[in-house]
């Protein structure tokens, strides 16, 4: 994994909150931190005073079990070596493409561990015919979240799924998806941007959602 900490982290005796932010298929840690470029997005919304000061986590998500790995491994890992906000009030997790899926796996499975998701050029698959397992059993993500709508309300301050236009392959299953949610009842936002499923409109997804979370 790699870790970015805000400016002043290593003067400060401060605990800042966590933002677990995965990368897409093909990808691997690098994704976020050398074509992202988070820490440019991130020190000027800080220095701008748009977003609170906050470590991300850039983990490898090419593992049989993201979220068993996320939950037994990373985050004690993280909580143990950083000085974090430990509890769901300084957690967000978020992801692009496979990466949002993982996010959402997360966190429907896992939700009194975050108070923010964010998803961008993602959702589950619409059919079962996805690559890598990823399109099985996505009904019991939505059992779930049906069984305890109210919570997860409460739950999640921000629900945050962005899209890069019509021309993004993940465009319809995110439709799909936020379908879904409406007859759900489950509370989210919708960003969309031009741009399909590229850097430039996941950067701009990461711009916005941090602007949101932790405040």
């Amino acid at each position: 994994m790699f870790i970015y900490t805000p400016p002043g982290y290593n003067s400060s005796t401060d605990r800042y909150p966590v933002l677990y932010l995965q990368h897409g298929g093909g990808e691997d840690e690098r994704g976020w931190s050398q074509q992202g470029r988070t820490d440019i997005i991130m020190d000027n919304l800080i220095a701008q005073g748009k977003a609170v000061p906050m470590i991300i986590v850039m983990s490898d998500g090419n593992s049989r079990d993201f979220t068993e790995e996320l939950i037994k491994e990373c985050i004690p890992l993280v909580e143990s070596n950083y000085r974090v906000i430990a509890g769901p009030e300084g957690r967000a997790i978020a992801g692009l493409s496979m990466g949002g899926i993982h996010a959402l796996n997360a966190a429907i499975t896992h939700p009194e561990l975050f108070s923010n998701l964010g998803v961008f050029s993602s959702g589950w698959w619409a059919t079962s015919a996805a690559p890598g397992g990823m399109g099985n059993d996505t009904e019991k993500y939505y059992d779930r979240i049906k069984k305890d709508t109210d919570y997860f309300n409460r739950q999640f301050r921000n629900v945050w799924i962005s899209m890069g236009g019509k021309e993004d392959i993940a465009y319809n299953n995110c439709q799909v998806m936020m379908k879904r949610f409406d007859d759900l009842g489950l509370k989210y936002e919708y960003f969309e941007t031009p741009g399909g499923h590229t850097w430039p409109v996941w950067r701009e997804s990461l711009y916005r959602f941090a602007q949101r979370i932790f405040k």
